[in-house]
């Protein structure tokens, strides 16, 4: 079984990683060393044979940088909790410091997954509609960044046919052109500029247009989780729109 100091020997490296960065590494050492009732944390990173001292194995942390690494670690295998990836272990062994790895933690693999999960995780639900902050995100966990982009924009098309009394035949751009239409549209806002209210169509049609229709009609693929985060807002900040122009209505 590896320790932490074969996985990180340098010291200074180790103490510069945030807990996001730790957090791969505290993983694969919970890997290696689960047990039928799981593991213990604080068995695998505060092993005193980590340290360099008389009659342990040459090599090891410096033993004044301890207190340091002690703390760094705890942050990394917290970070791992409040994200969900591990949990207590089921019944009494939970209760006494076991910890097992989450189904999502056994999904990721490389850097490369923990990477887009940090990304996930950092994102703030908060940002998002309610009408759509749920699937999301949850699609945007899971890498899912098609689905999460194709839901929002469905989300945005369907917000403005209620709102606009439109039928379910109506869709895409066309039915966004109705409704913001500068002149009859449902959704117009009639007391703002005109040359502002021909630019709301065009923000509604241009993002349905290039958001939602591909998705629609044929296979796209998008492989950055950032691109796929900013498309969502994007639909969030339609909806809210959207949302204003119904109380108004009423």
């Amino acid at each position: 079984m590896p320790t932490l100091y074969q996985l990180i020997p340098d010291v200074d490296l180790l103490l510069a990683l945030g807990p996001a960065d730790l957090a791969p590494t505290l993983v694969t050492l919970a890997r290696a060393s689960l047990q039928s009732a799981g593991f213990v944390p604080g068995q695998i990173t505060g092993d005193e044979r980590l340290y360099g001292g008389i009659g342990l194995p040459p090599g090891g942390y410096p033993r004044h940088r301890q207190t340091d690494i002690e703390l760094a670690v705890a942050e990394g295998w917290h970070w791992l909790e409040i994200n969900e990836l591990i949990l207590p272990t089921p019944g009494i062994n939970g209760r006494n410091g076991w910890k097992v790895l989450s189904r999502q933690a056994a999904s990721l693999a490389t850097d490369e997954d923990f990477v887009r999960f940090e990304e996930a995780a950092a994102f703030p639900k908060a940002l998002l509609h309610p009408r759509i902050a749920d699937k999301v995100r949850l699609a945007l966990a899971r890498g899912d960044l098609d689905d999460a982009v194709f839901i929002a924009f469905k989300a945005v098309e369907v917000a403005v046919r209620d709102a606009g009394g439109f039928g379910p035949t109506d869709v895409g751009v066309t039915l966004m052109r109705k409704a913001f239409d500068k002149t009859s549209g449902p959704l117009s806002k009639k007391t703002d500029p005109e040359p502002e209210r021909e630019a709301l169509a065009h923000l509604f049609a241009g993002a349905i247009g290039s958001y939602k229709n591909p998705h629609s009609h044929r296979t796209v693929s998008i492989t950055e989780p950032r691109e796929a985060q900013e498309m969502v807002l994007l639909a969030s900040h339609l909806l809210r729109i959207v949302d204003a122009r119904r109380l108004a209505e009423q």
